[in-house]
């Protein structure tokens, strides 16, 4: 049997961060299912991977707000910038917000496993299951055991089962009787009750909204979908969705009164600044008949106010197979935040998607990979 004096778990975003920052004096393996390092983070933005964001704030995220703190004060979008920078790692801002690798994400993977070249890759061995015997933890593969003085969970959520991706943190934080929150599907399109299925008939088409979810206001584009509706307003507006209706504002740019009042013999449909199909849905929904608007009434234009607020309850979402993260993980107050270490098991950490920390459609969770991982890294090598 191997021993080490670190296991890291996953050798994705997180895991691959971790070891990066770990001393080169200390014996280190990381542990993947999969036959290559960091395939979600390689085809994740079309390949170009949306790493971070321009403002990455605790409000960005679902989860405690005082873990999301503590972690960033210690390694921010800042630090996180300049060590792709240090690295020769060209990014690319686009709409003045979402920062993508400028080439490949290969570049950002290059630069993780280069830095944690120190480390044993034991790559295509399934993880099974972790236990530990007086100060020693064992991990058990599909193919043999390993032993260490720390583990790191580096195992990511349930969301791109086709990458080998599963509930496997968790189901080693229960064996430790360390608080979970099941993994539910998050930054996932979202299906439709019968009522508003005239939007499947629309699949294909986009618009700017803003979309209300609760006290949260996600503005981006929507996509309207053969399955419901997608588009990245949606996938974050799923983040903060559980049941109950939301509120779609299709024209946040623009001012109905004015609009209508400036058309005169022109169609209602013709005046509203979206594709004509979609104009034509949308009036048909809120049971306006279009007209010239020279004679549209006082109750018509009630009726066109809820373009900027057309309320419905969805049915559900599209599901893991389609969902970008995983929503759920090992509940905060189990872990120590300067840390990321469990209260009731020394030695063992959490770090990532495994967390109970879910980031909006952005390069948040990115973020939080990288972030949660530089903490629990320095922190640990204090100790060993």
């Amino acid at each position: 049997m191997k021993n080490y004096d670190v296991i890291i778990l996953g050798a994705g975003a997180s895991g691959l961060m971790c070891a990066g920052n770990i001393s080169r004096k200390k014996s280190v393996a990381l542990i993947e299912g999969n036959i290559k390092a960091a395939k979600k983070l390689k085809i994740s933005g079309g390949g170009k991977c949306n790493i971070t964001n321009i403002s990455v704030m605790p409000e960005n995220f679902e989860g405690n707000s005082a873990l999301i703190s503590t972690v960033f004060k210690k390694f921010n979008k800042e630090n996180l910038l300049d060590f792709l920078d240090r690295n020769s790692v060209e990014l690319e801002l686009r709409k003045g917000q979402y920062f993508f690798c400028k080439s490949s994400s290969d570049d950002i993977i290059k630069v993780l496993e280069h830095n944690a070249k120190h480390a044993q890759m034991i790559l295509g061995e399934t993880i099974q299951k972790v236990t530990k015997e007086k100060e020693t933890f064992f991990v058990q593969t599909s193919r043999a055991t390993y032993s260490a003085k720390k583990v790191i969970v580096a195992t990511g959520g349930k969301s791109f089962t086709t990458l080998g991706a599963s509930d496997i943190g968790l189901a080693i934080a229960k064996d430790f009787k360390i608080g979970v929150k099941d993994f539910e599907p998050a930054l996932v399109g979202l299906t439709l009750q019968k009522e508003q299925f005239w939007m499947k008939e629309l699949s294909g088409l986009s618009c700017y909204v803003h979309i209300e979810v609760g006290e949260r206001t996600l503005k981006e584009e929507m996509l309207f979908a053969h399955k419901g509706i997608s588009g990245p307003a949606v996938l974050s507006a799923s983040l903060h969705w559980r049941r109950g209706e939301i509120q779609i504002n299709f024209l946040p740019k623009a001012d109905v009164i004015k609009l209508v009042s400036a058309g005169t013999n022109k169609l209602v449909s013709s005046v509203i600044p979206l594709p004509k199909r979609l104009s034509k849905a949308l009036l048909k929904a809120i049971d306006f008949q279009d007209k010239e608007c020279r004679k549209v009434n006082t109750q018509d234009i009630q009726k066109l106010l809820n373009l900027q607020a057309y309320s419905f309850a969805p049915a559900g979402n599209f599901g893991f197979t389609k969902a970008e993260v995983s929503r759920g993980g090992v509940l905060a107050d189990e872990l120590d935040f300067t840390s990321l270490e469990s209260k009731k098991v020394k030695g063992l950490y959490f770090v990532g998607e495994v967390v109970d920390i879910t980031g909006e459609l952005g390069g948040y969770n990115f973020q939080w990979a990288f972030s949660s991982a530089y903490v629990c890294a320095t922190s640990l090598a204090k100790l060993i």
